[in-house]
């Protein structure tokens, strides 16, 4: 099975400008694909900007609003699988309700998974959105088994591991990581991939954007704890491959996931 080639787009966009990061987006599609790139991942609530305050919730919308249908005929037209982070509105009795949401599109368009941040960081998040309650969210994208998660979540080893026990393959991470946390890019994100037998894709944002300062350092790590492509501080799109054969064979000669003993973790549920 060949790899999937894997784009990280490591930007900042427009925030406050929807129009103009949906012209980044389809720029970049269109550059990812022509390397050969399957899927392009973009940061933490890249549609909108992160640091947007009281906007977010006049800048959210539904999953499958007019947003997500611009970002579907993208792909479709480029020919590749789309993640990007977002604000989204609820529906129904939720329609009050903003989430920090992630979702992928396939190459043909369709929507294929929509995922809701379940660790909220620091008091900017709390305020504004409400808590995803669904840990494991997967999708199948070119014969690998797709997980997602955003940001602080992957700093929780009970989620990377229950995405591992769930059978992801390739965890993709859309994050706003700042300093002076950057060692979450440089150190624990590659041996959350070692450590749970997978590739990770954390694509984060950079520069300074309202009170905060990103970090860049996006990665694609292996399950051997390698980061198979890396980014630099500043506005850079970088590509890896996820090698599905790599991983059989990685996950082979690692015995974490067969030696565990589950019989003796029950407290770590409390």
């Amino acid at each position: 099975m060949p790899p999937l080639r894997t784009a990280l787009l490591q930007s900042s966009g427009t925030p406050g400008d929807i129009v103009k990061n949906l012209e980044i987006l389809d720029a970049h599609a269109a550059r990812a694909a022509a390397a050969g790139a399957g899927l392009l991942i973009c940061p933490e609530m890249f549609l909108t900007g992160y640091a947007i305050g009281d906007a977010v919730p006049r800048l959210a919308e539904t999953a499958d609003g007019a947003s997500a249908q611009a970002v579907a005929e993208i792909a479709a037209r480029h020919g590749i699988a789309v993640l990007y982070g977002y604000p989204e509105r609820g529906t129904g009795a939720d329609a009050e309700r903003v989430y920090n949401a992630a979702q992928l599109v396939g190459a043909d368009g369709t929507r294929l998974a929509n995922y809701r941040k379940t660790h909220l960081f620091g008091c900017f998040e709390q305020e504004r959105f409400t808590p995803g309650d669904e840990p494991v969210v997967q999708a199948e994208l070119g014969g690998l088994r797709i997980g997602l998660l955003i940001c602080y979540d992957v700093e929780f080893p009970e989620n990377v591991r229950a995405h591992a026990l769930a059978g992801t393959d390739l965890l993709v991470v859309p994050t706003a990581q700042m300093h002076p946390f950057q060692f979450v890019a440089e150190k624990l994100v590659p041996v959350r991939a070692f450590e749970s037998q997978m590739y990770v894709a954390y694509v984060n944002r950079t520069g300074p954007e309202g009170e905060f300062d990103f970090v860049g350092l996006s990665c694609l790590a292996g399950p051997d704890g390698i980061a198979r492509a890396r980014a630099g501080h500043g506005e850079e799109l970088v590509i890896g491959d996820a090698d599905p054969d790599f991983l059989a064979a990685s996950r082979a000669a690692n015995p974490y996931l067969r030696d565990r003993r589950p019989g003796l973790y029950a407290s770590l549920a409390r």
